[in-house]
């Protein structure tokens, strides 16, 4: 796996929105290795950025888990202000969240990681006809060449 790099992923609004996650930190803390990608619109708080965090560790088991997690923070929205003429600075309301978990057993191949990660993609893009399998990115690299960035 190359060193960590920003990466550019399209949303799913009507017209897709393209977000630049910037690389933000790796760290290996007991065998946990985990990556960390933040957007970095300087209009908004760090609190309020689309951000995206991988974690890899193998199990007892010696099956390796790697989860990969997007979270999309909604703004509450303010309006006006109050009898002082003070308006309060925007919060986060909530955030949307979206996990995806692989484990891989020690005998699994690379072959077989791909196959099960495209009919889960398909099977979420409702995908019924023939499409190549995407085999590289950071996601591809970490889920199923199980190589996490550096």
């Amino acid at each position: 796996m190359a060193n960590i790099a920003n990466i550019t992923v399209f949303d799913g609004a009507a017209t897709p929105v393209s977000h630049t996650l910037n690389a933000v930190s790796i760290t290996k803390e007991n065998g946990v290795v985990t990556a960390l990608w933040r957007e970095g619109i300087v209009s908004l708080p760090v609190e309020a950025q689309v951000r995206c965090e991988m974690r890899q560790r193998v199990l007892k088991s010696g099956v390796l888990e790697t989860r990969t997690r997007v979270v999309v923070p909604v703004m509450e929205s303010v309006s006006g202000q109050n009898a002082a003429g003070y308006t309060a600075a925007p919060r986060v309301a909530y955030e949307d969240t979206q996990e995806w978990v692989t484990y891989a057993h020690p005998r699994s191949t690379v072959t077989g990681r791909i196959l099960a990660k495209q009919i889960l993609t398909n099977l979420s893009n409702n995908i019924t006809t023939t499409v190549a399998a995407a085999t590289a990115g950071v996601f591809d690299e970490a889920v199923a060449q199980q190589l996490m960035p550096t």
